[in-house]
């Protein structure tokens, strides 16, 4: 099976303007950040790597655990965060003292970069790469895209 860049890319858009829905990962139906990226994984692999137990709001940050960073080096390419592409997924921090648990696909890698994630309150949107979320990027991972 042969996955491009661009086919993460057309999949991630088909979820724009999906509900956010906490713990969800149905197109249409409601997805959380976690969820857009495994039903993109599912609709381009066929699979979910592993099963995804029942997380909270606070994710992991009342123990200080890393899960989201640990779970996406177990099956993305971890990759240096200056050499970012389109279809690569970025982990983010959302506060300085807190654990990286926000997740987003980049769109455009242009003049004027864009990722798509599900945002509390907003849905799956596609947003501006903007200096502000760039601060936030922990990590960069991109879809084994030889061993699918």
């Amino acid at each position: 099976m042969s996955i491009s860049r661009q086919d993460i890319v057309d999949e991630t858009r088909r979820w724009l303007g999906t509900p956010y829905i906490h713990q969800a990962s149905a197109r249409g139906a409601g997805a959380d950040c976690l969820g857009l990226l495994r039903g993109v994984w599912r609709a381009l692999v066929g699979h979910e790597p592993e099963a995804v137990p029942a997380y909270s709001m606070d994710w992991s940050e009342p123990q200080g655990d890393e899960r989201m960073w640990a779970a996406a080096r177990r099956h993305l390419v971890e990759k240096p965060t200056e050499d970012l592409n389109t279809g690569d997924v970025l982990l983010f921090r959302m506060r300085d003292a807190g654990v990286a648990k926000h997740l987003g696909i980049i769109s455009e890698i242009n003049t004027l970069p864009r990722f798509i994630h599900a945002y509390s309150g907003h849905g799956v949107v596609e947003n501006a790469l903007s200096e502000p979320w760039r601060r936030r990027i922990v990590a960069c991972f991109e879809f084994p895209l030889e061993d699918l």
